[in-house]
């Protein structure tokens, strides 16, 4: 199973319930882009729990997402997506990096220089793996 589209599954199903709070096995790769959403604005913040929500008695870390809401209770984040697949990777050079939705969005972008937005990766002039869209 692909990590990260369990990841964006995840925000998706938490944000249209309504859930302030998302919990989830910590990887680095998720944890990078969780970074890079809460950079963005796009959720509130993402924190590491050592041991998980249960305790000590767990080996593994968790990753809490603080999701954002806009006034109206409608969530912050319209549509996440996996774009490069483990069947499918979609590779891009500096001059192809996405816009999303007119520049509203954000692509996330996986270089040689670790993980970034498609803008930072269009400042820096390097292409690379297209991981998710969001708007």
């Amino acid at each position: 199973m692909d990590p990260i589209a369990d990841m964006f599954t995840r925000i998706r199903n938490a944000s249209a319930v309504g859930k302030p709070v998302l919990s989830l096995p910590k990887s680095k790769l998720k944890y990078e882009v969780a970074k890079i959403l809460a950079n963005e604005g796009w959720i509130k913040k993402a924190e590491v729990i050592p041991g998980g929500l249960a305790g000590k008695h767990n080996n593994f870390d968790e990753l809490l997402l603080h999701l954002k809401y806009k006034k109206n209770g409608k969530s912050q984040i319209s549509s996440i997506q996996r774009v490069s697949r483990p069947g499918l990777r979609i590779y891009v050079s500096k001059s192809e990096i996405p816009t999303v939705l007119n520049n509203f969005g954000t692509s996330i972008i996986s270089t040689s220089r670790g993980l970034m937005t498609g803008a930072e990766a269009k400042k820096q002039k390097i292409g690379g793996e297209v991981i998710g869209e969001i708007f």
